[in-house]
């Protein structure tokens, strides 16, 4: 069988952290999606796989629907998780998925020595840089590199040169971790919640404050009363809000929020590029994030892989589908090299939606009234304008009226937890809901 970069159209891989996702997913026109266990995955939180009949169910409808599911399984253990792995992944093997992401050498090997037959890809964690180091690991039977995502486009390209007969994937969606390919340690510091063992409470992410710690005559930093200063030799104390007073050292400039924070990578404006280098498998990050996210992201980057094999030019109106997305700023990356405050997101910390906001989801539809059933997620109002999505092509529609279940009319649907009738034109099961801002 060729390698899909010879057939010119690379795969649109995307996340899966429930069976709503993985449905969702296919719907929107994703070649593949990927899930993981929480034991042994990096995604312990917003995973509905530990349940191995939901997995099963997952595997079985995406082959019916002829794509492919990849299980996560790139967690770096510990010996006890060591001692458990071969028994607790029979039944995963069992039920046939078409590939394990793996990053530790120690399971490769017990999964290459226990299942020689089951292709294995090496996760983003395993920090594969060059190429070198890709004819290492397919010398060992890797079917897949997952590319780390320190590299260009340059480097990519090369790696794809040197090693033409291995398949190569690259993230082009999601958020970034301010460490060395997500192998962070700062959760683990905070709250023993290890990054490396699926836990991570992304903390990066959290927001700080600044103190620049004033000096006794002694020389001594002050604190005031209840603060603790971890180390008295610094002239920055980090504050992080849910420890109020409790102030760590830091050396830092002005910019003092969110000052960890990586802005979210979106390569969409690079598929054809990447199609060109010959890269297999273009990968959506976001395990933990809503269906609605991975509608979206995987329909637009759909359209993209889809223009670029046509030989269409790349439709700029795919950026604002993406900025409809919350985000915290959108960065290449390392794809076109940036400066440090390019790349760092000081400015916009804050998770933003710049063009749209997801509102509801669609129940029922009622071809009597002509109106549908919507479950509310975020406030919207009569005279908002709308989008409707739907893997049959997205529509939009200024609403005129809504009416509450009771039948009373009513001007704004208040956020989470209710629901509404809104005229509807169509039944389009399955149906998200966003207004356009």
């Amino acid at each position: 069988m060729p390698l899909p970069h010879a057939t010119g159209s690379p795969e649109l891989l995307a996340p899966a952290g429930s069976l709503a996702m993985l449905r969702t997913a296919l719907a929107y026109g994703a070649d593949a999606v990927y899930a993981g266990q929480p034991r042994y995955s990096l995604r312990v939180r917003n995973n509905d796989f530990g349940d191995l009949q939901a997995l099963a169910q997952g595997v079985a409808e995406v082959h019916a629907a002829r794509r492919k599911l990849y299980v996560v399984s790139n967690i770096l253990p510990h010996n006890a998780k060591l001692r458990t792995y071969l028994a607790d992944m029979q039944p995963v093997i069992a039920i046939r998925p078409d590939a394990l992401i793996m990053a530790d050498p120690g399971l490769i090997d017990l999964v290459r020595e226990s299942w020689p037959e089951m292709p294995v890809h090496l996760s983003v964690q395993a920090n594969t840089l060059n190429f070198a180091a890709v004819r290492f690991w397919q010398r060992l039977g890797i079917a897949r590199i997952i590319l780390s995502r320190e590299l260009s486009l340059q480097e990519i390209e090369e790696i794809r040169q040197q090693c033409p007969d291995v398949e190569l994937e690259v993230f082009v969606h999601g958020a970034l971790c301010v460490a060395y390919s997500g192998r962070c340690l700062l959760s683990g510091y905070f709250n023993h919640r290890d990054p490396n063992q699926g836990t991570c409470t992304n903390s990066c992410r959290w927001q700080y404050r600044l103190h620049a710690a004033g000096r006794d005559a002694t020389g001594d930093l002050q604190a005031r009363p209840g603060q603790v200063v971890r180390d008295r030799t610094a002239a920055w104390l980090l504050e992080e809000r849910e420890r109020p007073g409790e102030l760590m050292p830091i050396e830092e400039d002005e910019h003092g929020t969110y000052i960890m924070n990586s802005k979210d990578l979106r390569a969409v404006e690079y598929v054809g590029r990447l199609l060109e280098i010959g890269v297999d498998s273009l990968k959506i990050e976001g395990r933990t994030k809503s269906p609605y996210y991975v509608a979206r992201s995987t329909q637009v980057y759909r359209r993209a892989i889809d223009d670029a094999a046509a030989g269409r030019p790349f439709d700029p109106a795919l950026l604002g589908e993406l900025d409809g997305l919350a985000n915290r700023g959108y960065t290449a990356g390392f794809l076109q090299r940036h400066r440090a405050h390019d790349m760092q997101n000081y400015l916009r910390g804050h998770s933003e939606s710049g063009r749209s906001l997801y509102v509801g989801d669609l129940l029922t539809w009622d071809p009597v009234a002509q109106r549908a059933l919507i479950e509310v997620r975020n406030r919207f109002s009569v005279g908002d304008h709308l989008e409707v999505i739907h893997p049959s092509g997205n529509r939009r529609l200024t609403l005129q009226c809504m009416h509450d279940l009771a039948g009373a009319e009513i001007g704004v649907a208040p956020g989470n937890g209710h629901r509404v009738w809104i005229p509807w034109p169509s039944d389009l099961p399955g149906a998200l809901l966003a207004r356009l801002l």
